[in-house]
């Protein structure tokens, strides 16, 4: 159900993007003499506002599903949960960062001015998905289907600092994609980990873990911190951005973004309570056949005592933990990087002119001679 869901969503999305890239093909036809599918010859088509603004929403709609926004974010949870771990991890490191990456790369760049026009309207999906994700998960009882909703509100921030229209929140959005993989990415590896030893992922059936295997508690605190926006840890640095960015473009975005923070530190932490700390509760669940839907935990007198991370587990885990670490204490070097195409980006399409797409063209700090102010 959850695969054929995630087709469905995806396909739909794709027809939306696969048309507004034929018109343009045939655009370009009439206007250069040549059908040409080269985004540095159709950034520079003319078009009028009322097509650029139906070819921006098709082009925004298939990214959208790929982010994915509210409302057509529902094959989220559902694939998240039910993909094997790697599946999972997948899904919120790398394809998440697609859609993201598409508004940036071709709804700004193609559509410049029809950005402009729609900007609240994103900005109200980003913030929409913001707190709906993190209220849905703070009433999770599937650690994965938590870390799933709290996935959708992470990616929302980085939706609104795209569309703020600001250097700092268009640089944080960039640098987020990058530490969303990581911290996520890092817990639904986490949570894999752990249903492996106790045989489920419902939080009502854990408790007591962090006596038993101290190591993957703490490395799941850490990770949970990480995710939360602690200070000095990655994902703070990008959220800081994003919000001071929105501020200065949109007050109450901002304010209202705020309150997923809060809500992020209460369902994160509360899940790593439950998991890890108060009465223990995996012993005897297997005997559980009440046929209520929840997978059976893993009694400890049928398959031993719970083991704690092996030393190939640790392997993976430690160069995930220094990524967190040095991403928290140290972004300038990321961000040096990705500041130059942010600044010339967001100039070009406060301007209402299409940056350059050739060779060098988002990398340039100053804009060329007659296209940027």
């Amino acid at each position: 159900y959850a695969a054929v869901k995630f087709f469905l969503f995806t396909m739909a999305g794709s027809a939306f993007l696969l048309l507004a890239i034929l018109v343009l093909y045939f655009r370009a036809g009439a206007q250069l003499g040549t059908p040409t599918f080269e985004l540095t010859r159709l950034s520079g088509l003319t078009l009028s506002a009322a097509t650029a603004r139906w070819l921006f929403l098709a082009f925004f709609v298939a990214f959208a599903v790929k982010v994915p926004l509210v409302p057509i974010h529902t094959w989220l949870p559902d694939a998240y949960t039910e993909a094997p771990p790697a599946g999972s991890m997948v899904l919120a490191a790398l394809l998440a960062k697609v859609g993201a990456y598409g508004l940036i790369r071709f709804n700004l760049s193609l559509f410049p001015e029809a950005s402009s026009f729609f900007r609240t309207f994103a900005m109200t999906l980003a913030v929409v998905a913001i707190v709906y994700g993190a209220a849905v998960a703070v009433m999770q009882t599937d650690v994965k289907r938590l870390i799933a909703y709290s996935s959708l509100s992470h990616l929302g921030f980085i939706v609104l600092g795209i569309f703020a229209f600001t250097v700092p929140a268009a640089s944080g959005s960039v640098l987020y994609m990058v530490n969303h993989g990581l911290s996520t990415g890092a817990l639904f590896l986490l949570v894999g980990m752990l249903a492996e030893r106790v045989g489920t992922n419902d939080l009502r059936r854990m408790g007591g873990l962090a006596a038993r295997v101290p190591v993957l508690a703490g490395v799941f605190l850490f990770m949970a911190l990480a995710s939360v926006g602690l200070p000095g840890l990655n994902n703070f640095v990008s959220e800081f951005l994003v919000l001071l960015g929105t501020f200065a473009a949109s007050k109450p975005f901002a304010v209202v973004a705020v309150t997923a923070l809060v809500l992020s530190a209460v369902y994160l932490l509360w899940a790593y309570q439950r998991a890890f700390h108060g009465v223990p509760a995996i012993a005897g669940a297997a005997d559980d056949v009440s046929g209520n839907g929840h997978a059976p935990g893993r009694a400890e007198d049928e398959a031993g005592p719970l083991k704690d991370l092996s030393v190939r587990e640790r392997l993976i885990l430690v160069p995930l933990i220094a990524a967190v670490l040095l991403l928290g204490l140290f972004p300038r070097p990321l961000l040096t990087r990705i500041d130059p195409a942010t600044s010339r980006t967001v100039a070009c399409v406060r301007s209402g002119i299409a940056p350059p797409v050739g060779a060098g063209g988002w990398t340039g700090y100053a804009p060329s001679p007659g296209t940027c102010p």
